[in-house]
């Protein structure tokens, strides 16, 4: 609103186009009451003080929502979930600082140049967690109706059944994979554990990557794998991490690629057990070809370059 106001907008043209963005957020009275204020010269952002609880939302209902429906509105997320738009919003993706965008753009730079002088990508194990829910409803392509919508069991949190599934792969297919039940919590000392389970399948599946050439590892910056005990087992072993910008899942191989493809194959599957999903995952990963897993980690060449012409924005697909 204040953009609005300072580009010379009128409450009425505000508004609207406000709302093209992002519909029903705002309507003309409350931005009149806005305006008034800005007139006055009061420029604050913050909401005033107020009785009673803030409103917050539930992450793992949210995430459940989304992914059983990745198209639907924020407006249609904040309906059912009986929460301002601007809560949703929040909590949908990382708002980056600028001193986000020009660190993701450095490194995506350092990783781009260091390829062009010693192609890496054939060593790289990228690893990553993705929730698997039990019951995954059929995702429709088109725009939902709000006057068609109903709150499903999914939704209101009573059929939230869900494992966490850990993978690493390289560009020749899976290397590892572990499910763990819903609260089950990934400690610095479990993901060493993890790690050593990995290393392990390295050596059996593709012993040259594990004893010759030097395993790359890309993983996210979540404390348990940053963790001194963490970096200490990754030396252990012999590896090297690879430089990864926080807020970056899309130039996370697993999150671009691999998960996308997996929640479209599960889509309509109702699980009755953690071991139907495992079957489910093998089946899905035995049926890849090794094409499919190597295109996965040789579009970060490209995804690299897209985040530096983006001046370290993200990626829209």
């Amino acid at each position: 609103m204040l953009y609005e106001f300072r580009r010379g907008s009128n409450a009425t043209t505000a508004t609207e186009n406000i709302c093209d963005a992002y519909p029903e957020a705002l309507n003309v009275r409350k931005c009149q009451r806005w305006f008034v204020k800005f007139r006055s010269g009061d420029f604050d952002l913050s909401d005033a003080s107020r009785s009673g609880r803030p409103i917050t939302v539930d992450n793992d209902i949210l995430q459940a929502i989304v992914e059983a429906n990745p198209y639907q509105t924020i407006k249609e997320l904040s309906v059912k979930l009986n929460s301002p738009w601007s809560t949703i919003q929040e909590h949908m993706k990382h708002n980056l600082s600028e001193e986000n965008k020009v660190n993701r753009s450095s490194i995506c730079n350092l990783l781009l140049q260091r390829h062009d002088t010693e192609p890496f990508l054939g060593r790289l194990v990228t690893g990553s967690k993705k929730w698997v829910f039990y019951n995954n409803p059929k995702r429709k392509r088109q725009k939902p109706s709000l006057k068609k919508t109903s709150v499903s069991k999914l939704e209101s949190g009573l059929n939230l059944r869900k494992v966490l599934l850990c993978v690493w792969w390289n560009t020749q297919g899976i290397i590892h994979f572990e499910l763990l039940e819903s609260g089950q919590t990934i400690t610095e000392d479990f993901y060493c554990d993890q790690l050593e389970r990995v290393n392990r399948a390295l050596i059996n599946k593709y012993p040259a990557l594990a004893n010759r050439k030097g395993v790359i590892l890309q993983h996210d910056n979540v404390k348990p794998h940053s963790s001194k005990k963490s970096l200490d087992k990754i030396k252990e072993l012999g590896w090297e991490v690879l430089p990864h910008p926080p807020y970056s899942p899309d130039i996370a191989p697993s999150d671009y690629h691999l998960f996308k493809v997996l929640q479209d194959s599960i889509d309509g599957e109702k699980f009755q057990n953690i071991e139907e999903v495992k079957n489910a995952l093998l089946k899905f990963f035995d049926e890849k070809p090794p094409s499919f897993y190597r295109t996965g980690i040789k579009n970060l060449l490209s995804r690299w370059q897209k985040v530096i012409d983006n001046e370290g924005d993200y990626i829209i697909d």
